[in-house]
């Protein structure tokens, strides 16, 4: 028995040695295919975690989709635990919305998108559809950072294991293997899902999502030469109606019509098949990224022991992963540019603001490509680094937008304008290259207008036109028109409906720094109308004469003004309604030149007001917004109408209304103020907001002279409220109360203010 023993351990032992003995070139090939799938390809990177445990050794990689990413980012060098890492920190929904930094837009594109709840092209007065929901611009760029230290390798067969991705020539119907050229641009044409994303253009060729002709490319993996493929699959099975609740899920669902049948083969090619259970997510929930990377993780466990054999049989140690850090700064010594055909490179270059032969971070170059794309002037921005020796060449590929007219519509209800609907027009290079005009019809219980016209000249004095028209009515306390203007006192009135109208023209000059600091000087003509009815209808024998008028009519304010003005604003605020983080300011300086002196009161005045505000994350969630802000006159003219009233909420610039919580609208009148806010924002939930707000301030004639701006605030109110970022705009709900009234306030605000 105990020779037995014996020669059974020698005979274990013999084969050991002879396993080890095993050339490399013997070993058996092997390939790992990865389908796409969406969100549903994270489940890619817990299938690659098992796969690295158990010592495998991947001689080549083809995938689809979001397997082509993650398959183009494990073959370039990136181990399945960074992988894993930079997936759970990123937000890939942002990425792929395409939802570029408020920061990287100017002043009059902030206005833009805060403003308008859909923009349509409308070129040849005929509406017309983007081609995406989104251009792929920021996860292009997050790709050229994560891939730049393969940028310079053009042949996929070089990277640390030989990789391949497929996409599909939407005008030729046909498959395309890509498998050369420029890495971050290959994975993204083969992730252009139709409907999602606009088609990428890669060597002339027209290019949409791999997976509607390929979605698990196994038979060119086993031409590469892979003798034993692993395969994960996130594709799910057809389904019902309950389920189909996107445009998405729909194409989706046809393309699944034919991709089934083709996996029923495909999986019978595949030595090692791993199918985590899909049919609880879509292709975009990337929010359960956690759950979807564990899925995968724990379904591949369940093949652990199969592939712990094959790494066995292979008897070759995986090539060492080590950490790939994340490219911090460059330099870039010549720019290319190609395919701007109607914008200038000095305007191109003035837009990125990198300086040449500097160096420069990553962050502020992602930060130049964002601004080019704020702009709205290219469909496309694809762009290469390669090393030329001493640094890096910047080559610019530019696809420029043909869409020039543009359909705007937006809607909003508040307490002081009501309901209104709002219908935009807006057309670039109107009359000069770099121009954009735009007319907004507002309609609702208050008609309005507003026109801008902009030359954008980014850093160099640009040039615009404003001209606007608001309206509207409120009913007020009658003190705060006696107070203002020379009325006789009348004790049978109490409140009186204000109806206040105002037409501003403005010309001006500004200048521009970062998207973030702006300077603005110009002239300013405004016609003022303040005028009641109130008093006509309540006007006796026995009460004094009302002020001039006409009709029932009363007049208290109808004059022209001409001022000369200027603005400094810095706005690095990360949101404008709900911001968490940043920093604004804002100065106003107007001198009032000439008048057509209605009340016969008219002297040369100004009027100067700042607000100077800071936003912070207090900790996860949680954000303060604190800002104070201030205003007085300079100069003996008795004209009250551009004197500061306090009240309401909201965001409605007119003249110099402000709000103050705590009070209704136009409550608190005075020729100066001082005035301190600060508001809790607890983000519950995302885009839903639970909002605290206090503020205080003094508010009276020449507060300012008479020193009592710095003494104890005279009035101060408190708010509680919801916010919502809706796809319309904010949602806002507000309680507020002031304790020197003992009252309270229903502020609601539905959509974007204008």
């Amino acid at each position: 028995m105990r020779n037995s023993y014996f020669f059974l351990l020698m005979f274990m032992v013999i084969c050991q040695v002879n396993a080890q003995q095993i050339p490399i070139e013997d070993a058996p090939k092997v390939g790992l295919v990865l389908s796409g799938g969406g969100a549903k390809g994270m489940a890619h990177i817990g299938a690659l975690k098992v796969i690295e445990e158990s010592g495998v050794h991947i001689d080549y990689i083809g995938g689809t989709s979001m397997g082509a990413i993650i398959g183009a980012l494990y073959a370039s060098g990136y181990s399945a635990d960074q992988l894993d890492q930079l997936f759970r920190s990123s937000d890939l929904a942002n990425l792929i919305q395409d939802n570029l930094p408020r920061d990287a837009k100017t002043f009059y594109e902030k206005e833009n998108s805060e403003r308008y709840a859909l923009t349509l092209p409308f070129n040849d007065f005929k509406l017309s559809f983007p081609q995406g929901l989104s251009s792929g611009q920021n996860i292009y760029s997050t790709l050229v950072r994560m891939l730049y230290h393969v940028k310079d390798i053009r042949d996929f067969n070089k990277l640390q294991i030989p990789f391949f991705c497929i996409a599909t020539n939407v005008e030729t119907g046909k498959e395309v293997l890509l498998n050369s050229g420029f890495l971050p641009e290959a994975i993204l044409a083969s992730g252009t899902f139709p409907s999602l994303f606009q088609p990428a253009e890669v060597d002339g060729q027209i290019l949409i999502d791999g997976g509607v002709l390929n979605n698990y490319p196994v038979d060119e993996l086993r031409a590469m030469g892979a003798d034993i493929v692993i395969g994960v699959d996130v594709q799910h099975g057809l389904r019902d109606r309950s389920s189909l609740s996107s445009a998405t899920e729909i194409l989706l669902q046809i393309n699944n019509f034919r991709t089934i049948k083709d996996m029923q083969r495909k999986s019978e090619l595949t030595d090692i098949y791993i199918k985590p259970d899909m049919n609880n997510f879509s292709v975009i929930d990337f929010e359960l990224k956690d759950t979807i990377i564990n899925t995968g993780e724990q379904v591949a466990l369940g093949h652990k022991e199969a592939l712990e054999a094959l790494a066995a049989k292979q008897n070759r140690a995986p090539a060492p992963r080590p950490e790939i850090p994340i490219q911090d700064s460059l330099m870039v010594n010549r720019l290319v540019l190609e395919g701007n055909t109607n914008f200038s490179r000095g305007y191109i270059k003035g837009k990125l603001r990198i300086d040449l032969n500097e160096k420069i971070s990553f962050a502020k170059l992602q930060q130049g490509i964002n601004n080019l794309a704020a702009t709205g002037n290219f469909k496309t921005i694809r762009y290469e680094l390669t090393s030329n020796g001493l640094g890096q060449d910047l080559i610019m590929n530019l696809t420029e937008s043909t869409d020039k007219t543009f359909l705007r519509i937006a809607a909003h209800y508040d307490n002081l304008y009501k309901s209104a609907a709002l219908i935009n027009l807006t057309r670039k290079n109107l009359l000069l290259q770099d121009d954009v005009a735009s007319i907004d019809l507002i309609l609702g219980d208050n008609v309005r207008y507003n026109f801008q016209y902009y030359l954008d000249k980014g850093s160099y004095w640009s040039f615009g036109i404003n001209s606007r028209f608001y309206e509207f009515e409120k009913e007020i306390d009658y003190r705060v028109i006696e107070s203002n203007y020379d009325v006789p006192i009348n004790f049978n009135v109490n409140n009186i409906n204000l109806k206040v109208t105002d037409l501003t023209n403005q010309i001006y000059l500004q200048t521009a720094l970062n998207e973030e600091f702006a300077f603005k000087i110009g002239a300013e003509h405004k016609l003022l109308t303040y005028s009641t009815t109130t008093l006509g209808e309540q006007q006796n024998d026995s009460l004094p004469p009302p002020p001039t008028g006409s009709g029932n009519t009363t007049f208290f304010e109808k004059s022209n003004y001409v001022s000369a003005f200027g603005r400094l604003t810095l706005d690095t605020y990360d949101d404008k309604y709900f911001p968490s983080r940043g920093l604004y300011f804002d100065g106003d300086f107007h001198l009032y030149l000439w008048s057509s002196d209605f009340n016969d009161n008219f002297k040369e005045f100004s009027i100067a007001k700042a607000t100077m505000g800071a936003a912070f994350p207090l900790f996860d969630k949680m954000s303060l917004n604190l800002e104070t802000e201030g205003g007085f006159k300079l100069g003996t003219s008795r004209v009250t109408s551009f004197d500061f009233v306090l009240g309401g909420f909201g965001n409605y610039p007119l003249n110099n209304f402000q709000s103050f919580l705590g009070y209704d609208f136009l409550s608190l009148p005075g020729n100066s103020y001082v005035k301190a806010y600060a508001r809790f924002d607890f983000e519950f939930s995302p885009k839903n907001h639970l909002l605290f707000a206090a503020n205080m301030a003094n508010v009276e004639d020449d507060i300012f002279r008479t020193g009592e701006w710095f003494t104890a605030p005279d009035y101060t109110g408190y708010g509680v409220g919801y916010g919502w970022e809706s796809f319309f705009g904010p949602v806002q709900l507000i309680y507020s109360w002031s304790p020197e009234t003992e009252e309270g306030n229903f502020f609601f605000s539905l959509g974007y203010w204008f």
